[in-house]
């Protein structure tokens, strides 16, 4: 039977649990132990799928599917295994199983309750993920903190859970923030205090608490404090400061004793630990040779975690060739062909990602002609690569009556049009070409020799495709199919014939992404970049003008 590792979160939120979660387990890996990983957020929506990057940050999807928090992007760059739609549970999901089993009438027309039902739907759920994966141990972040309203039928859950289980299968880590007052210059414990108070009311008491700090160090002292009126061991009250990188995190827990704790706590049967080769990467990351600078030109860049995976992408092809990457983060709506010169000047590469709606549309497709005129390196994300169709095809058509349907359904040029399985759709929510198919790869395109494959499986969320009707004019102008699904209908990845690098995709490679595997893609873009970038080195040094600033 699995063990259960509950995460939950005190006194602020976005103090740290999904990064906890996920370097917990990759410190159980280091010790060869099967983990799987699910997240628990409060909120009724069924899944992000609809909300706004604004406010939920990027929507990860895994290979079967299933929109996701990104979160889930965490845990599998950290613990390197692909997750199932089983990972992600919503309140809004558990209303909605409970609420289709009573039309049904499955409960006998008894009266449906917070307990005993949406508390054992919960519990179900997170139970069946040890079955469908066999992990030895089962991480389980709860969305939101303690105290929540929103959140108090998963704690229920948790606490029923923790009774029901033996003792030593269930694992209670409570992760707080202790601010620091610089007026007295001390750490304060009271909101931690009176955060596990608030989960102790839940009658949930923590094993473990982990305390988040920004600069200042957390004494012997202030640990003994939190110990003693929070009623854990003292070797289980542990500091996380904040370090530069997320990816310092499982070695600096590690090195704090929260593996041994936790594996000896739970008598978990592990290997020797082993986290050499995570310490390695993690210091490449930290001490690069060189820099490339690569502008993100997207309309959600006020919330960067709007495009969470595609800055893990970078950092991780970075990493590879022990390079830092400058992200110049460019908003699409402030950028036009007057001015893409010097919004994009002395960049080494440029990548436009996914979005939907119309509005900073012409800035991405201005990006887009001023890294095929310019011969910048250039990687167009789902959206990115549409984009990038239509401003090839409005060069290649001598005209500017071209665009995607999504934006303009009655351009005379529709480039981009709906898919055919999406017609007449008219639900949004999980909706959409979701989730991992195969893609067939030209051999000696620049894709193909990037993967080093004949084909490969990549995820999908998008409604448009590339239309065909379109194909054969648009390859005598230079852009080509390069990448397709096996039966040829949908192109997946287009690329520019004659240019450095210039390569969009209609799947999202930035989610298959890992920190010791970067995807062939992103690498292939950084490892081109790069030749740019000392190239215009040397053209300086001899007093030439760079072609970055042209």
């Amino acid at each position: 039977m699995p063990k259960y590792i509950f995460v939950t979160g005190g006194v602020v939120s976005s103090v740290g649990k999904g990064i906890t979660t996920a370097a917990l387990g990759r410190i159980l890996k280091s010790r060869h132990v099967s983990v799987s990983v699910q997240k628990l957020d409060p909120y009724l929506n069924v899944d992000p799928g609809t909300m706004s990057p604004y406010q939920h940050g990027e929507v990860f999807v895994t290979s079967d599917g299933a929109e996701t928090d990104l979160d889930l992007g965490h845990y599998e760059r950290f613990i390197d295994e692909d997750l199932t739609k089983a990972s992600s549970l919503t309140m809004g999901q558990v209303y909605n199983a409970v609420i289709q089993k009573e039309r049904r009438g499955d409960f006998l027309g008894g009266t449906i309750q917070a307990v005993p039902h949406l508390t054992s739907e919960i519990k179900q759920r997170v139970r069946s993920i040890g079955r469908i994966t066999g992990a030895q141990a089962v991480i389980i972040e709860v969305g939101g903190t303690v105290g929540d309203i929103e959140g108090q039928v998963f704690l229920e859950a948790i606490r029923q859970m923790r009774r029901e289980e033996a003792p030593e299968d269930t694992l209670a880590i409570h992760v707080t923030y202790l601010p620091y007052i610089r007026a007295t210059g001390e750490i304060k414990t009271k909101p931690t205090q009176h955060s596990v108070q608030e989960l102790r009311r839940m009658g949930i008491q923590p094993d473990v608490i982990l305390c988040r700090t920004d600069d200042d160090p957390v004494t012997a002292e202030t640990r003994d404090k939190i110990a003693l009126f929070c009623d854990v061991e003292r070797r289980a009250v542990v500091a996380v400061p904040t370090v530069r990188s997320i990816y310092e995190v499982p070695a600096l827990l590690e090195d704090a004793g929260l593996g041994d704790y936790v594996v000896g706590r739970m008598q978990i049967q592990a290997g020797g630990r082993d986290l050499s080769d995570w310490r390695r990467l993690v210091d490449r990351m930290m001490h690069p040779t060189s820099r490339v600078k690569v502008a993100v030109v997207g309309k959600y860049v006020e919330l960067r975690d709007a495009y969470l995976s595609v800055k893990e992408a970078l950092i991780h092809a970075g990493a590879a060739f022990d390079t830092e990457i400058e992200i110049v983060w460019v908003h699409s709506e402030s950028v036009d062909t007057g001015n893409v010169a010097a919004q994009l000047h002395g960049v080494d590469a440029i990548i436009v990602p996914g979005g939907f709606g119309e509005r900073g549309i012409e800035g991405k497709v201005a990006a887009a002609q001023h890294a095929r005129e310019k011969q910048i390196p250039y990687l167009g994300l789902c959206l990115g690569m549409q984009v990038m169709v239509v401003e090839s095809a409005r060069a290649a058509l001598g005209t500017d009556a071209v665009n995607s349907t999504e934006f303009d359904p009655e351009t005379p040029n529709p480039v981009i049009s709906l898919l055919s399985e999406q017609q007449g759709i008219d639900e949004k929510g999980g909706t959409m070409r979701l989730g991992a198919y195969v893609c067939r790869l030209t051999p000696g395109s620049k894709a193909g020799e990037a993967y080093g494959l004949d084909e490969v499986r990549e995820r999908h969320r998008h409604r448009y495709e590339f239309n065909n009707a379109y194909r054969e004019r648009l390859e005598s102008f230079g852009l080509v199919a390069t990448g397709s699904s096996p039966d040829g209908s949908l192109v997946e990845i287009c690329e520019i014939r004659d240019h450095p690098f210039m390569v969009g995709t209609q799947f999202h490679p930035e989610f298959r992404s890992r920190p010791d595997r970067p995807h062939p893609l992103f690498k292939e873009l950084v490892r081109v970049a790069r030749s740019r970038a000392a190239g215009s080195e040397r053209q300086e040094a001899v007093g030439q003008p760079v072609v970055a600033s042209n």
